[in-house]
């Protein structure tokens, strides 16, 4: 495997200042940079994916969607191709959420083959968290509809890669069942 690390830690460095100030929901408020770093570790380590344009744009996919970054500013850092994929993977935080999850689900089909592989790998790690570490004051009946809608975008990104669809599968299960035993 013939990775190019400059590549993907300057993608690392680029986000971590990006995100630097952000916390995710859950209840440990945990750094925001610790989720693009563990989508890039799902595609690489658990789907053993090596081709650094999807890693990069797995480690910069919420750049453009929840920083000041622009897609122009990800072209001239990282590439055309690079700022193409985030682009591709991108909600349109000036719409509503609900049309943003239905976009997602009508959008995950028609995705390129990098896309789908990413937006898997996106999915994944979610459903970890809403399972193991929720958004504070989520209640297990969102958590357990928020899976459901996380089936929806899946649907359209099977077939790509069945490693992934298969850590998909047993993520989601282990997820209901975890959410199922609680009281």
């Amino acid at each position: 495997m013939s990775i190019d690390l400059r590549q993907i830690f300057r993608a690392l460095a680029f986000a971590a200042e990006k995100h630097r100030r952000q916390r995710r929901k859950d209840t440990d408020a945990s750094p925001y940079i610790n989720h693009p770093v563990a989508v890039a570790h799902v595609l690489a380590v658990e789907a053993s994916v090596s081709d650094v344009p999807t890693l990069v744009a797995a480690i910069l996919h919420d750049t453009v969607e929840d920083t000041e970054t622009t897609a122009e500013e990800l072209a001239q850092l990282f590439g055309p191709e690079i700022a193409a994929l985030v682009t591709e993977l991108t909600d349109d935080k000036s719409l509503p959420k609900q049309a943003r999850k239905q976009l997602q689900i009508a959008r995950a089909a028609a995705a390129s083959p990098q896309a789908k592989r990413l937006k898997l790998a996106d999915k994944i790690c979610n459903v970890r968290d809403v399972t193991a570490n929720p958004p504070l004051g989520w209640s297990r009946e969102r958590r357990l509809e928020y899976l459901e809608w996380a089936v929806r975008v899946a649907a359209g990104c099977r077939g790509v890669d069945p490693a992934l669809d298969a850590l998909f599968d047993a993520t989601l299960r282990r997820g209901r069942e975890a959410l199922c035993a609680e009281p």
